[in-house]
């Protein structure tokens, strides 16, 4: 069975060789499975390319341009990985992630179980714990209410974050790769959205596969920032990116996308008051 793990980078050097150096340490019969791992670095200045290149020669390394931010680069290691090979599956992975030995016999784990009580196959978004914050909940799947905890069964979801996701080939064969209207977040959300609209099912691990600390709040939405700072971050790409943020609410919500633009405006622009409201 071949895998071919797919991953983006920029100037986070040490973690992401400490992420590639944990992958080589998970429990996998090499009989059983291949791993061959895909990774775009994005013009990195820290020397993570030729770091890779040297620490794991038989990682297939990728030069971005410099501008692909994450939802960019995973989508060239995707298109690289899809064009040299047909592999099995396909695992997203976030460099900044510890996987847990089992963690991929986890993901294929429950992937074969939802194929088999459902019948119909699904994405596999892995759970994980933020380890500065008691290790609590920090990226898997979520619904309408909130994160979808492990409880040691299966569970649906309808969101799926991207730091460790197991997506079948027949999946990508049907739905393609992750959508040229992100730069940055948002394609993993859509990707899931896509993936139910289309009949598949969205699953999260039963077990917490790893750790992972949970990126900062949005600093656009942060009443200690200034307004004109967070006017600036409400349209980048490492904030709420708010062109790509309409594009995804008309995808999947039609009519409704303009209650979401009132309700963005009003966080950037009275971000204390709209808390409070939300509170009440």
């Amino acid at each position: 069975m071949k895998i071919a793990v797919i991953m983006a980078c920029f100037n986070r050097k040490v973690k992401t060789l400490e992420c590639l150096q944990n992958l080589k340490e998970l429990d996998l019969p090499d009989t059983i499975y291949r791993l061959d791992v895909y990774l775009v670095d994005d013009g990195s200045t820290d020397g993570t390319y030729d770091a890779v290149k040297i620490n794991f020669p038989k990682v297939n390394v990728i030069k971005g341009t410099g501008n692909l931010f994450w939802n960019g680069g995973m989508r060239l290691a995707w298109n690289k990985a899809s064009q040299t090979e047909d592999y099995d599956f396909y695992l997203w992975l976030n460099d900044d992630v510890i996987l847990r030995k089992f963690a991929l016999k986890e993901l294929m784990d429950c992937y074969l179980e939802g194929l088999k009580n459902e019948g119909v196959l699904g994405i596999v978004t892995g759970a994980f714990q933020n380890p500065k914050n008691n290790l609590a909940f920090s990226y898997g799947g979520r619904n309408e209410t909130g994160a979808v905890k492990p409880n040691g069964k299966l569970q649906e979801c309808k969101y799926i974050n991207g730091n460790a996701v197991l997506v079948a080939k027949e999946i990508f064969k049907s739905l393609g790769n992750l959508s040229p209207d992100y730069t940055h977040a948002m394609g993993d959300f859509d990707y899931g959205l896509r993936a139910i609209n289309a009949g598949f099912k969205n699953y999260t691990t039963r077990q917490y596969i790893g750790l992972c600390e949970v990126n900062c709040s949005p600093n656009w939405a942060n009443p200690k920032v200034p307004l004109k700072k967070r006017l600036k971050l409400f349209k980048s790409p490492t904030g709420l990116s708010y062109p790509e943020y309409i594009v995804f609410r008309k995808k999947f919500w039609g009519t409704k996308w303009i209650l979401f633009a009132i309700k963005a405006y009003a966080r950037v622009l009275f971000p204390s008051m709209y808390k409070k409201i939300k509170k009440n």
